[in-house]
């Protein structure tokens, strides 16, 4: 008789994502995307499971592999990917979740080390059966010698990292940040007016049993409490009445501010979010050219400025550092430069970015964006604007690439905030700085540079 194969737990498939983010420099969001989409897992409690121990295990990583390193001479740095990730799952619900009780959360660890590694399954048990008899001494800020190191573990942060907000940011603040990068972030949403305004979605949403508030400070941005099934698979996904986009980055658009019948550039657009919502603010009149370098995510903006009816919008493979369209140069009114960066202010939504992202990385981030911001620079219009922002909470990401970009083109100037921005953001008008512990939302700041 064939031997019938069981298909994969979510605690299992949950091992499998960490893997191959580990192994392959993949990110979470779509692996997870890609195993619910095929409906592997039939029960909505096992789907929230799954996201909850990759998404969870991810954010507490430190804090784990620090437990781990109680236990085990050597540390995690001994140990098998596999291993690792199965101890490291099996500990985040052990020590913040209370679904299962201890000893079933054990077994299963031994289970899916016997299919994946099976010579590590007595190592997985002694580890997790001493954690469960001598638990865990964690350590108190208070009292140590070096309170940073403390932060580490219990807000599971590298250490280099806390350290720089330690010293930019002071302690309360250091720990404010580090808890709001911790918390599971809402799934936000922006209405898309070109089809309907927010108050007629909201009620929309009501009628189709979805809860749904507005955002604090974007005028377009809903909160969604998380549906039973996918987001995309809601009729005001499939109407195009809604686009997945976090609070913080709604406002960029509102501080190009761009007026119907202008000609509007996005230097970086990637799959179009920014870029769609201009063609919102611009009620469908004028000219939205949106570039990036890569053909895949060129397709994909098309294919959501299809969805969202967003029709004055051009997508164009190109590279902004070595534009070869002579005729683009001042010819545009408004640019925006949503420059790549780090992504440390989206370490809410994207976890794992805190574990690959090194302090030495910084200045070649720093170097790429001031490239771009002079290249960017060059399609401003005479009395256009030029807005640079990206999703980061680092000074040689922000600020340091403005003043050393003014400092070099006299002909561009800082003018602020506007009226309806500056209040909510204050720092003192002059730059747009979103925080998470702060506004709870992503981290992104911007300026608003005028050419005279």
């Amino acid at each position: 008789m064939m031997s019938r194969h069981l298909p994969k737990s979510a605690r299992h498939l949950a091992v499998d994502i960490l893997n191959r983010i580990d192994r392959e420099g993949a990110f979470a969001e779509p692996l997870l995307d890609a195993v619910l989409s095929k409906g592997i897992l039939e029960h909505p409690e096992d789907r929230h499971l799954l996201t909850q121990i990759v998404y969870g295990t991810l954010r507490m990583r430190g804090t784990l592999d620090w437990v781990i390193g109680q236990f085990r001479p050597g540390g995690v740095a001994t140990l098998q990917t596999a291993l690792r990730n199965i101890l490291r799952t099996a500990l985040y619900q052990l020590s913040f979740m209370d679904r299962l009780p201890d000893y079933a959360i054990v077994d299963e660890a031994v289970r899916i080390t016997k299919k994946l590694t099976p010579a590590g399954a007595g190592l997985v048990n002694a580890i997790l059966r001493e954690v469960q008899r001598r638990g865990v001494a964690w350590p108190d800020p208070a009292s140590e010698a070096d309170p940073p190191s403390a932060i580490v573990i219990l807000h599971s942060h590298p250490l280099w990292l806390v350290r720089r907000w330690w010293s930019v940011l002071g302690p309360e603040e250091t720990v404010a940040l580090c808890r709001a990068n911790n918390d599971v972030p809402p799934l936000t949403v922006r209405t898309n007016t070109l089809k309907m305004d927010r108050k007629a979605v909201l009620a929309d949403l009501e009628r189709e049993g979805l809860s749904a508030r507005p955002t604090t400070y974007s005028p377009h941005g809903m909160i969604i409490e998380p549906p039973g099934r996918p987001l995309r698979d809601q009729p005001a996904w499939r109407m195009g009445l809604l686009d997945i986009q976090d609070e913080a980055s709604q406002l960029i658009p509102l501080l190009v501010d761009p007026r119907p019948g202008e000609k509007i550039l996005d230097v970086c657009a990637g799959t179009g979010g920014k870029a769609c919502h201009l063609a919102a603010l611009m009620n469908n009149r004028g000219w939205v050219l949106a570039m990036d370098h890569h053909d895949r995510k060129i397709r994909e903006l098309q294919g959501r400025a299809r969805r969202l009816g967003a029709a004055i919008i051009e997508g164009r493979v190109a590279d902004a550092l070595r534009p070869q369209d002579d005729s683009l140069n001042g010819l545009f009114d408004r640019v925006l430069l949503d420059a790549p960066c780090s992504g440390l202010g989206t370490i809410r939504r994207k976890p794992e970015i805190r574990w690959r992202m090194k302090e030495e990385d910084l200045p070649g981030m720093a170097r790429l964006q001031k490239d771009l911001l002079r290249s960017a620079a060059v399609f401003v219009r005479p009395g256009g604007f030029l807005v640079y922002s990206v999703c980061s909470v680092m000074p040689e990401e922000n600020e340091a690439v403005v003043q050393g970009f003014l400092s070099s083109r006299r002909e561009f100037s800082c003018i602020g905030l506007p009226d309806m921005i500056r209040g909510d953001f204050p720092e003192g008008g002059r730059f747009f700085k979103a925080m998470p512990h702060r506004h709870g939302m992503d981290g992104f700041f911007a300026a608003v540079l005028k050419r005279s």
